[in-house]
């Protein structure tokens, strides 16, 4: 018998010794460690209540911790923050892009929102504090040429399984226009047969959920893949791809994660000698480009891609980039004139 007699009651770690309760609250910034007891509800509310991404808690758990550290720095309490200390802190901020900054004052607003509703603070010293303009026209990832696609595809040995695994990743990629996470979180029950057609169930970010249609070519990449792997008759709620273990050329039943994919991706465009700044994204904004040039209508372009906003659609649409391009041939040759009038000099 031990003569604590909460001993029972409090799960004690092997590592330091000290209750799971006082670990976790030894994990909290010191701005909120000293600040209202409902602050830290508030905190522990905002991350792992709010927010279910595990990425988008990852980003916003680093913008809001940055912030407290720079108010700790700067000794300014919770309850003390206010705009200027905001613009302040977003003027420190000298090597971040604007949209990353963007992001900062995003989760710093949420962040704030609950502090208020939780009554730590009295006011949301954010919501006064704007942005910086930005404007995007067009987005930043470059497409993937088809004549550079087919070269991937070819240089793919498919005399592996390694081979067929990564040559159906990359079709479900072209002929889906969907994200990497999306095709990472694919399970056998994803690819099934409607009527007389196959379909892929896509469960994208935000809880969004579509089904796409499988062309006949990606039908046989994928069926040929799953027999080669021995895994079609596997529990529906298996991953369709998984990764491997090179030396035994096999398959793992564990599922390939979206940096595998990237990994893999990268890996692949650098032995078909590709440019080093493609990217799974890539197939996306070749999909949508090339729809949108054989007159497919943006509304069902923007369907095909699970966009909320036909706007988020026009910035994969890379025309614009050649009709700029066709606009600047026409300008006079002024540099090529030049360099023929200092060759002539030189002789």
């Amino acid at each position: 018998m031990t003569d604590d007699p909460t001993s029972e009651l409090t799960p004690i770690n092997e590592d330091s010794q000290l209750p799971a309760r006082r670990l976790r609250d030894a994990d909290l910034p010191k701005v909120i460690k000293t600040a209202a007891p409902s602050a830290a509800f508030a905190y522990e509310e905002f991350l792992f209540g709010q927010i279910r991404n595990k990425h988008t808690r990852r980003a916003y758990t680093h913008a809001v911790h940055q912030f407290l550290e720079w108010s700790l720095k700067h000794d300014i309490q919770l309850q003390q923050v206010r705009p200027r200390d905001v613009s302040d802190y977003f003027e420190s901020l000298k090597k971040l892009s604007i949209p990353s900054k963007k992001l900062h004052r995003s989760a710093l607003n949420h962040f704030f929102h609950l502090q208020v509703l939780r009554h730590a603070v009295i006011l949301n010293p954010i919501s006064s504090v704007k942005n910086e303009r930005y404007e995007v026209a067009e987005g930043k990832t470059p497409e993937i040429t088809v004549k550079d696609a087919r070269k991937l595809f070819r240089s793919i040995d498919t005399s592996t399984l390694m081979g067929i695994r990564d040559r159906a990743i990359l079709a479900v990629l072209a002929y889906s226009g969907s994200r990497i996470g999306a095709v990472a979180r694919l399970r056998l029950k994803d690819f099934t047969r409607e009527g007389d057609q196959w379909v892929m169930a896509f469960n994208d970010k935000g809880g969004k959920h579509r089904k796409v249609p499988v062309r006949h070519d990606l039908q046989q990449v994928l069926l040929g893949y799953l027999n080669a792997a021995g895994i079609r008759l596997d529990e529906k709620d298996a991953p369709i791809f998984r990764t491997a273990v090179p030396k035994k050329r096999q398959l793992t039943k564990n599922p390939m994660t979206d940096n595998d994919m990237q990994r893999m991706f990268k890996r692949r465009t650098r032995a078909a000698g590709l440019s080093g700044d493609l990217s799974p994204h890539s197939f996306r904004v070749t999909t949508i480009t090339s729809l949108l040039e054989q007159g497919v209508a943006l509304e069902d372009v923007q369907n095909l891609a699970n966009h909320a906003d036909p706007r988020t659609t026009r910035l994969y649409d890379r025309r614009k980039r050649k009709v700029t391009r066709n606009i600047v041939e026409r300008i006079p040759t002024y540099a090529e004139t030049k360099a023929r009038a200092v060759s002539r000099f030189r002789l």
